[in-house]
């Protein structure tokens, strides 16, 4: 019987898989989809989510971020990091770092869906495979999360998300942020000549409609489009906890409450490593206690600034303030770095 089975091997899966093999743990990694798997995503690492991937042992290519910029028009506030840099990565290129890292590591690899989810007082039984604990790390809409009756009802008017890439040199070494009355336009450099502009809104209109509300931005894209549109949402995803029984929950998985401040994925790391550290040292009933510690800040930052787009007039109000609040905007930053 293996120590523990993964529900999923994207970068919170990988995470988890290659931190249980660390700890001397047999890790078995589910996964329907061949690597490297690509998704929407804002492709910006925090400075803590490279930290992350170095402890893991995974060393990635891509282009270094020196901060956050928000952009209104003309109006701009921005914050750079404190101590180290972020990275803006293809989530491809991410995704094959932490697959290949875990199979250099020995963790099996087993194609195929979880499905139905079996309990006993010691074990947990999914896709033909009996194991001490199982991670589910299945993504946004997990279904291992649905089957066990983890989920809460999302409320209506949820937001979504579109990214595309454009062939174009970055002008910038920071993640751009640009706002509009409804919704926001996020721009990372990931390559020397890789642009990735994501939007987010609650609004359900094409691509090229959202890119719209925002001229400054688009005259910059002057490049091709170097990959297709990929959307996710709702992106608000309520969880009524974090386990059931022999079952822990990371990732996005775990529950999720926005992109906005461009967490996803050191939040994937950081909870990934959690629930294996607490696996590890006989004390799973410490996770939940853990989950709420870690996500804290990125919950009450992201929360605050969710409700103040929610409404046209005062999102328009939200770089205006950043800017002439400088302090308190790279306070915000640092926080969440």
């Amino acid at each position: 019987m293996i120590d523990v089975l993964v529900a999923g091997g994207g970068p919170a899966g990988l995470a988890a898989a290659i931190h249980a093999a660390l700890a001397g743990l047999e890790a078995v990694v589910v996964e329907p989809r061949a690597a490297p798997v690509d998704k929407a995503c804002g492709e910006g690492l925090m400075p803590s989510g490279v930290a992350a991937l170095r402890a893991l042992g995974v060393e990635a290519t891509g282009h270094e971020l020196r901060g956050i910029r928000y952009v209104d028009g003309t109006t701009r506030a921005e914050a750079s990091f404190r101590d180290n840099n972020g990275l803006g990565i293809r989530r491809t290129t991410l995704h094959s770092a932490l697959h290949q890292r875990a199979l250099d590591l020995g963790v099996r690899m087993l194609p195929g869906k979880v499905g139905e989810v079996r309990q006993s007082t010691d074990t947990v039984t999914a896709a033909g495979t009996t194991a001490r604990w199982l991670i589910a790390a299945d993504g946004l809409h997990s279904p291992v999360r649905r089957s066990l009756g983890l989920e809460l009802p999302n409320r209506p008017h949820g937001r979504y998300g579109l990214r595309r890439h454009y062939r174009v040199e970055p002008w910038t070494d920071f993640v751009e942020v640009h706002w509009s009355r409804h919704g926001e336009a996020y721009v990372t450099p990931v390559g020397n000549d890789l642009v990735g502009v994501a939007v987010l809104s609650r609004s359900r209109r094409g691509y090229d409609d959202h890119l719209a509300a925002f001229p400054a931005l688009t005259a910059s894209l002057h490049g091709s489009a170097a990959t297709e549109v990929r959307g996710a949402g709702p992106l608000r995803q309520r969880v009524r906890r974090r386990t059931a029984g022999r079952v822990l929950l990371v990732g996005d998985a775990a529950g999720y409450l926005d992109a906005l401040t461009g967490e996803g994925i050191a939040l994937a790391l950081a909870t990934a490593g959690a629930a294996i550290r607490c696996l590890a040292t006989g004390r799973p009933d410490k996770y939940e206690h853990t989950w709420a510690r870690l996500t804290r800040r990125h919950r009450l930052l992201t929360g605050a600034l969710l409700a103040a787009s929610r409404r046209p007039g005062t999102a328009r109000l939200i770089v205006p303030a950043a800017s002439r609040m400088q302090p308190l905007f790279s306070a915000a930053v640092h926080a969440l770095q």
